[in-house]
């Protein structure tokens, strides 16, 4: 992961002391919620979440089985290693310096191409996000192999963060990989929840749902798992590979259905489900699976420590800070509307101080155009669309990002405005609303000089939302 700075507890105690005497500009503003931002992302450091849970001690290894602390009595002879997700290479070289070399097995990371890095003694595959590839599927047999030739009294440590869903297809015998793409373009398309997305995916798969779990066995399998997910339900991260899954082909049948996707989708993929609900194909792992008898997880990151960590350095920065959710979600444009509204309350009462009203999570947004965005990128937009027409008063700048540095199939992050940026862009003779109607969010922002641009960080714990005034 890139190396992120932070300014020092010193640098803040003077910009707080800055705050409480001038009248922040729109310049000061964008620069405290980028760097606001970047403590968001620094908190999610999966090398760091990957080193902290591991324990190298007289030559041998032990990793934390339950709250309580770790395990004392395994003592494997050997360790594979499987990391798939947008951290698989920080996750697994904080693995592979932590655990005894002679113990070391097996080694491989599946990871987006954008953040493909070479890691010593490990089998390094870039895959297709957030649509799956033929490298994808490649490589994710690769990891079944892995995880059938372990033995028992062997550990398979799986190394998960968010993307894997995308990036370890292992589509069912009779659904091709161009199904299963098709079918996950759809849902994209459609709104559908990363819940929902998930659950019809876990249903097409042989590794999602518990599958990896089911291939592992009888050796020992410990997932350490970096959440993206809002609400950390770990069968939810990944698609849940090694995590009981309570959804059912009904339910994936269904969600489909509601999103009057069904009779677009493949007949392979119909044809399969409805076998699945009739008894006729294999369900996922359930919670009385076998399987989960040896197989255990660990939470080590999530976007809610990237929450508390925007809060604090926030605080640290002079403003006054104010959680909004810890949990957004909805139509990206819907919860920017919602955003400001709440924004006029708080910004008519704060006096001169200046304020910061923060969340994190994971909106959606529902295609009706052809344009190019991002949920991060049409919530900015939409953002900054409602605080002119509801006269946000004020200087302001409002910051929607991935912590992955990526929204959408662009190469943005997401999207910072202020209270200039719909002024810039009539300026330039472009109709924000038309762009906003049409899905191209990332057309608007280019224009305006307000995409945020990070590159890849190597992390993700889904998206952090900044608003900045001052009154």
């Amino acid at each position: 992961m890139p190396r992120i700075s932070t300014p020092s507890p010193r640098k803040w105690q003077r910009f707080s002391a800055v705050n409480a005497s001038l009248h922040l500009s729109i310049p000061d503003l964008r620069k405290s919620a980028f760097t606001i931002f970047q403590a968001g992302i620094a908190a999610a450091d999966p090398y760091q979440a990957v080193k902290h849970c591991l324990l190298a001690e007289n030559d041998t290894f032990q990793i934390p089985l339950n709250e309580s602390g770790y395990d004392q009595t395994v003592h494997w002879t050997k360790i594979h290693l499987i990391a798939f997700g947008k951290a698989a290479c920080p996750m697994i070289k904080a693995a592979i310096d932590s655990i005894p070399t002679h113990l070391i097995g097996h080694a491989i990371a599946v990871t987006n191409y954008e953040n493909v890095k070479p890691v010593a003694g490990v089998n390094v595959i870039g895959s297709g996000h957030p649509l799956p590839d033929e490298a994808g599927l490649n490589a994710t047999r690769l990891c079944a192999k892995v995880a059938q030739d372990a033995k028992q009294d062997e550990l398979v440590l799986v190394l998960v963060s968010g993307g894997g869903s995308a990036l370890i297809p292992y589509p069912v015998d009779s659904v091709t990989l161009q199904d299963k793409i098709c079918t996950t373009d759809l849902l994209l398309a459609s709104g559908a929840s990363i819940n929902q997305v998930n659950c019809v995916r876990k249903h097409l798969s042989q590794l999602k749902g518990g599958g990896l779990a089911r291939l592992i066995a009888p050796a020992d399998c410990h997932a350490l798992i970096l959440s993206d997910v809002i609400g950390d339900d770990l069968s939810a991260i990944a698609s849940g590979p090694t995590v009981p899954d309570e959804t059912t082909f009904d339910d994936a049948i269904g969600i489909l259905k509601g999103k009057d996707i069904w009779h677009e989708v493949s007949p392979n993929v119909r044809n399969y489900l409805e076998s699945g609900r009739q008894g006729k194909a294999k369900e996922t792992a359930k919670p009385d699976d076998a399987c989960f008898a040896k197989t255990s997880r660990t939470l080590i990151g999530s976007n809610t420590l990237s929450v508390k960590a925007i809060m604090k350095a926030a605080q640290a920065q002079g403003f006054d800070a104010l959680l909004y959710s810890d949990s957004l979600c909805g139509e990206a444009r819907d919860e920017a509307e919602k955003l400001v509204h709440f924004a006029l309350t708080r910004a008519n009462k704060a006096g001169n101080r200046p304020i910061a009203i923060l969340a994190g999570g994971e909106t959606t947004v529902t295609l009706k155009g052809n344009g190019r965005g991002g949920r991060n990128q049409e919530m900015a937009l939409a953002f900054a669309l409602n605080a002119k027409e509801q006269k946000l008063p004020g200087n302001w700048v409002f910051l929607s990002g991935g912590t992955d540095g990526h929204d959408g199939p662009t190469d943005a992050a997401g999207g910072m405005v202020d209270s200039g940026t719909i002024q810039r862009m009539l300026k330039s003779d472009v109709n924000p609303s038309a762009l906003l109607d049409n899905n191209d969010s990332y057309s608007a922002l280019k224009t305006s000089e307000d995409l945020l641009m990070t590159g890849a960080t190597g992390t993700n714990v889904a998206d952090l939302q900044i608003l900045l005034i001052q009154p």
